[in-house]
């Protein structure tokens, strides 16, 4: 027979009483191949002729599980109702498409008109009951059993996560459905509310919450309980308080909140973690600046990194209760604030406890609770007044006060230097006096001001480097203000570094004296200078003067002097007396007297003779070198004369300091000694700490095991790794702690050594990762002979690792790299454009790399199909920029990835695959468009989720990006097969 239509062939199977299994045989061979039910309306035609009676045939009925789009709305016809129940029950629980991704999309769709029509029904019929109690109807329970069937429908559709994850979908593919189901959900929960039944009413609340739900389903992490030390946290704080407390504070808290996402870390602990670091930095720090400069940094900027930490925590109320907790905590580690307060010579808990205090992160009440269980604390504690350190005031006390100083400093040197520059002299040199320079220098660094202060001594020297038609008093002002403003600037540089100095560069303005000084004749860690540069060979007559006047007179002229051109000509007129000295037309005698002229009255002309010099001595053979040795021990010292300018003890000082810093290399290389004169207090704590005659692997080997054993990382080794990594490159530096790591057979060994490593790898993070994901990992996966490296726990741990790395570098590598990363010469790693080509057509180098192994790699590197070619993925439709290297490495690796889930052989590299995935999705937040996984190809997606551990609707909702309607419909079709 031929069937001219649906309705015909619904008729003809009531007729001819076919069962629903012959009825589903039919109907493939009356309809053509290919035609969808939903086309052909198969759900509309069989609900309305099974509802032409009083009550629904009971034959028809059994071919609606072919129709679960059903929008049926007359609710007042029960066994109807009834009915269409029974069908859900068919599917509710087990829906599933293996079709095309729209037709996945538009099962999403269905679900959702059917979680909203079951709403509606829900409504309908706690509605009449309500009716049926208010009108005293003597058996309410004809009424309760139709609720109870619906909400049991409700709750068994929403109980899977199945279908959650395909309503999630829905919601997004449909926003204004969505909000009618919402509406729908409030109209239920007033009508429930006036209802007595509390079990019926229980159920509705469960359902509710089920449906609130599905927005945010990927929204919760479990926080990790069972652990209470985070080296990662602790090393961070301390890599930044030892080499960047100049840096912003924003780059600091994004790093922090990373970790914390990452380790799932509860908020208690984790600002336990950051107090814990800044007492162990303060109690481990050298004496002197280094102990300022923690002092500064646990005191004033700590805190204000809580304040900001603050806002991307959940409610102030809750991040004050947190902060309390925490200080609850640290107040039981007795032994670590002893011993940081006996290091300060003072009650540290009580200094923190007000500056939190005063930026709003503990209530009054907290800070006089935790006060006095630390005061009952101390009274226990070993004496720590002893008769010599009771004068002493202690650090932290005179940071706080040298905070509002600085801002004080900062308007003085602000006004016209013109009008009082006796009264500048006394300010400056009031500065100079004992270590209050480095106390400011401290304070300015933590709190964001050290660049406007450098700024305002650069306008200072710039200012006082001409003297027009002046008398001999304002001439030694201006010497003194002069030489002072260099001193300091050389200083900050030196212990800052010199990025604090340079001005953003503006063009057509003139570059100020000091900074063109610095960047080419000041000598710094890892700049090589050339003596012979031209910015050493001013012009010729004003040199000759200058030795005229430095052999001839007995002591420096002030009056009119030009100091920058002297400070620039000084070099080529110390070559002159040099070539004078070595050919004996000058005695020692006059080199004393000539370098006493030198030092004598401005210490600034010493500090640019000896910066020359020491670029001058690493030209010169071994025994030529002497002289000039000889000559930078004799402009060293101090002069004892009874004709210096004022403050010169203090000049003395920290041209000694800064002398002793550029001459460290040097020296070092000429094995000499000078003796500088001692403040009593090692300069230079952190120089020179690698022992010599050791090859530097065995060196990395060392530390990192000794690290690995204590659990936590010291501001030493912190050192120690940085000049490693300075010395061996990244690529040497990363590939060798990856091996260590491999070795490592303890999986809690191997978790601390992640821990451990990825705050190491933090002090060049962009780096380490383009060399960790574009070359140590596509090694290792791709060269079968290293696979059994990666099994369980090292394989676990450096899918971690890899992960943690990607996720930094990526959420930081939009913003600047820090002051410490831009000092660090940056290594060719490798052209990552081969790495990446932007070309879809042409092979890259590791697709290249993979067909050798690989029959379908040709697939990988030349795909046809645009619409969904095999690595498509996210980012291009973002249009995110391929010419970036970390953007490259990350599609690359991605593309590895999926070649590795759908290539023939599996081993310890397909499970690698596996926990970096897992690792993604347990690091990363819900909706995170733009998050590395966005580099990865759609069709991965169903490569995934056949390895049984990443089967779960979550982690396709996880991997995918919902924002697209692609990736949408990628997920709903993953998801549908499962």
């Amino acid at each position: 027979m031929k069937v001219v239509n649906l309705k015909q062939a619904i008729l003809q199977a009531w007729k001819e009483r076919w069962s629903d299994y012959q009825w589903a045989i039919n109907m493939k061979k009356f309809f053509p191949k290919g035609a969808t039910w939903d086309i052909l309306n198969l759900a509309e035609a069989l609900l309305e002729q099974a509802m032409i009676g009083p009550s629904p045939n009971p034959l028809i009925l059994s071919y609606l599980k072919y129709a679960i789009s059903s929008q049926f709305d007359d609710f007042s016809r029960d066994l109807c109702v009834q009915a269409l129940l029974d069908i859900m029950d068919m599917f509710c629980d087990r829906l599933s498409c293996h079709g095309k991704a729209e037709e996945c999309i538009g099962l999403c769709r269905a679900l959702l008109s059917a979680l909203h029509w079951l709403l509606r029904c829900t409504a309908a019929s706690a509605e009449r009951l309500r009716e049926g109690l208010e009108a005293g109807a003597p058996a309410p329970a004809a009424g309760e059993k139709q609720l109870a069937m619906c909400l049991l429908r409700l709750e068994k559709t929403l109980s899977s996560t199945k279908n959650r994850a395909l309503l999630h979908i829905a919601k997004l593919e449909e926003a204004s459905s969505w909000t009618a189901i919402e509406h729908s959900l409030l109209k239920l929960g007033e009508i429930l509310a006036s209802l007595s039944n509390p079990q019926l009413r229980s159920q509705a609340e469960q359902c509710g919450t089920l449906i609130r739900s599905i927005p945010t389903m990927l929204a919760v992490h479990s926080e990790q309980l069972h652990k209470t030390g985070y080296p990662t946290v602790h090393a961070v704080v301390l890599l930044e308080g030892t080499m960047n407390l100049t840096g912003e504070t924003q780059p600091l808290v994004e790093q922090l909140m990373m970790v914390k996402r990452m380790q799932h870390i509860p908020t208690p602990l984790f600002v336990l973690e950051i107090w814990k670091a800044c007492f162990v930095g303060l109690i481990e720090s050298p004496e002197g600046t280094e102990e300022l400069k923690w002092t500064a940094f646990t005191f004033l900027k700590i805190p204000q990194v809580l304040v900001k930490l603050k806002k991307y925590c959940h409610g102030d109320k809750d991040f004050t209760e947190d902060v309390s907790c925490a200080f609850e905590f640290l107040l039981k580690l007795t032994p670590l604030l002893d011993k940081a307060d006996q290091r300060c010579n003072c009650d540290c808990t009580k200094f923190l406890l007000q500056e939190c205090s005063k930026q709003g992160l503990l209530s009054e009440a907290s800070v006089t609770n935790l006060m006095a269980k630390r005061a009952a604390d101390r009274e226990h504690a070993p004496q720590l007044k002893s008769g010599e350190n009771a004068n002493i005031q202690p650090n932290p006390g005179l940071i706080l006060r040298a905070e509002p100083t600085v801002t004080n400093i900062l308007k003085t040197m602000d006004a016209d230097h013109s009008k009082s520059p006796e009264g500048l002299l006394g300010v400056l040199g009031h500065m100079l006096s004992g270590k209050s320079l480095d106390l400011l220098l401290a304070a300015a660094a933590a709190t964001g001001k050290l660049k406007s202060f450098a700024r305002k001594f650069i306008n200072l020297n710039e200012f006082t480097t001409h003297g027009n038609e002046e008398l001999a008093k304002a001439a030694s002002v201006r010497a003194l203000l002069f030489d002072i403003s260099f001193l300091m600037l050389c200083h900050v540089a030196q212990t800052y570094g010199s990025e604090v100095i340079l001005s953003e560069s503006s063009t057509g303005a003139q570059v100020p004296f000091f900074e063109t000084w610095m960047q080419t004749c000041m000598p710094e860690e890892g700049k090589i200078l050339n003596p012979d540069h031209p910015c050493f060979w001013p012009d010729s007559t004003k040199v000759e003067s200058l030795v005229a006047l430095l052999n001839n007179s007995s002591e420096m002229k002030l009056v009119q002097m030009k100091w920058h051109e002297a400070c620039l000509s000084i070099s080529a007129a110390i070559l002159e007396i040099l070539n004078a000295w070595e050919n004996g037309v000058l005695a020692f005698e006059s080199i004393q007297k000539i370098t006493d002229n030198i030092k004598g009255k401005v210490c600034s002309l010493a500090v640019c003779a000896v910066a020359w010099l020491v670029a001058h001595v690493r030209m010169l053979g071994l025994d030529e070198r002497e002289k000039s040795l000889q000559m930078i021990r004799q402009l060293a010292g101090p002069l004892y004369s009874e004709n210096t300018l004022q403050f010169y003890n203090e000049r003395v000082v920290i041209m000694s300091s800064i002398l002793e810093h550029m001459c460290a290399d040097v020296l070092q290389q000429t094995a000499t000694q000078i003796k500088f004169p001692s403040t009593g207090v090692d300069t230079m704590p952190y120089w020179n700490l690698l022992p010599p005659k050791r090859p530097i692997k065995e060196v990395l080997t060392d530390i990192f095991a000794k690290v690995l054993e204590k659990g936590w990382v010291d501001s030493r080794s912190i050192h120690i790794f940085d000049t490693l990594l300075h010395m061996g490159g990244v690529y040497w530096f990363c590939n060798n702690l990856i091996k260590e790591l491999l070795k490592e057979t303890r999986k809690e060994h191997t978790l601390r050594a992640v821990e451990l490593l990825y705050s190491i790898f933090c002090l060049d993070m962009q780096q380490v990762t383009l060399v960790l994901l574009g070359h140590i990992l596509p090694g290792l996966l791709t060269d079968s002979s290293k696979w059994h490296s990666l099994m369980d726990p090292p394989g676990t741990a450096l899918a971690k690792l890899a992960v943690w790395c990607a996720l930094s570098s990526y959420s930081s590598h939009k913003g600047q790299a820090s002051s410490r990363q831009k000092k660090r010469h940056r290594e060719d790693i490798e052209d990552y454009i081969s790495l990446f080509p932007l070309d879809d057509m042409q092979p890259s180098k590791l697709m290249r790399l993979l067909s050798s192994n690989e029959e379908d790699a040709n697939i990988l590197s030349s795909p046809t199909d645009r619409s969904m070619s095999s690595s498509l993925s996210a980012s291009q439709l973002h249009t995110v920029n391929m010419r970036d290297p970390l953007n490259r490495v990350l599609a690359n690796l991605f593309l590895l990835i999926s070649s590795i889930l759908g290539s023939r052989t599996a081993g310890p590299h397909t499970q690698f695959v596996q926990w970096f995935m897992e690792e993604c999705v347990d690091c990363l937040e819900q909706g995170s468009r733009g998050s590395i996984l966005q580099f990865m190809p759609f069709t991965t997606v169903s490569e995934l989720v056949k390895v049984s551990a990443m089967s779960s609707p979550k982690v396709v909702l996880a991997i995918t990006d919902l924002s697209l309607s692609l990736g949408r419909q990628v997920a709903a079709k993953a998801i549908a097969a499962l």
